[in-house]
């Protein structure tokens, strides 16, 4: 089960900033959840609401400012704690700091109708510029913006951000051509996962914070976690592969029986 570390490793860092990122790389994480919201001057920028009031020491909506204005904030506010400042980054950013990462969901925010269809040209200009198609997925909840994108390049991986039964999830995102189906972790199930595998789609449970679930979600199948905590998840599951590897072979034949043949 891939682990995405949650707007970088929001319980860790301050969210959707490049050190939030770099810290939770430095630990081996590559697959990230993020989100996206398009600044003043026409350019995807990491930050959840489409305001900045939250997470930083300003006041107003995301659209009064450019990148550079908003790189050059201080993005600590309401979030881990942290020695430095954080900026709020582009993607560019993000994109040019690391050369190897395994995947993204890059989720986009519901905003205007106007800013989305620039927001969505954007994106796949630059998914298209860099030959992003199979290390990212664009999700949203919004159903026009994932009915865009898909008619702008249908290559382009796309995926519903749900939290609600009804309408049922699975089938609208089969109706929209969706190859993720980001979900609430608290309404998925094991009809709900063999169903999507039927479908090839991959299903991505949030914000799961607790082993335990993380377990039971692993036993329905589910293809993915996104998490607050990345980094100490990946600690858990890699000493989990370890100790199983230091385990005796199942199949191992006992000492002086080397040699005989199968069956």
């Amino acid at each position: 089960m891939i682990v995405y570390g949650h707007r970088g490793a929001k319980g860790e860092a301050p969210e959707n900033t490049l050190p939030g990122f770099r810290h939770a790389h430095r630990q081996g994480v590559r697959h990230f959840e993020l989100d996206i919201v398009l600044s003043k001057d026409g350019k995807p920028v990491l930050v959840h609401d489409l305001t900045i009031d939250r997470t930083t020491d300003q006041k107003g909506e995301v659209a009064q400012y450019t990148a550079a204005e908003l790189a050059a904030m201080d993005a600590r506010r309401n979030t881990s704690p942290w020695p430095e400042r954080a900026g709020i980054p582009s993607l560019e950013d993000l994109l040019e700091t690391f050369d190897d990462l395994e995947h993204l969901q890059l989720e986009v925010k519901t905003d205007s109708r106007a800013r989305l269809n620039v927001l969505c040209n954007r994106l796949t200009e630059i998914i298209q510029h860099r030959n992003l198609y199979q290390t990212a997925a664009i999700t949203s909840a919004d159903t026009w913006f994932l009915k865009e994108i898909r008619r702008r390049n249908k290559r382009i991986r796309t995926g519903l951000v749900t939290e609600r039964r009804f309408p049922r999830p699975l089938g609208l995102a089969t109706r929209l051509g969706c190859d993720y189906l980001c979900i609430n972790w608290k309404l998925c199930s094991p009809e709900l996962v063999e169903n999507a595998r039927r479908k090839e789609m991959h299903v991505s449970c949030w914000t799961v914070n607790r082993i335990q679930d993380m377990l039971r979600l692993e036993a329905m199948g589910v293809d993915s976690v996104i998490t607050d905590y990345p980094t100490s998840t990946r600690m858990f599951f890699d000493n989990r592969a370890q100790a199983s590897l230091s385990l005796p072979e199942r199949n191992e034949l006992p000492a002086g029986n080397e040699g005989l043949p199968a069956g």
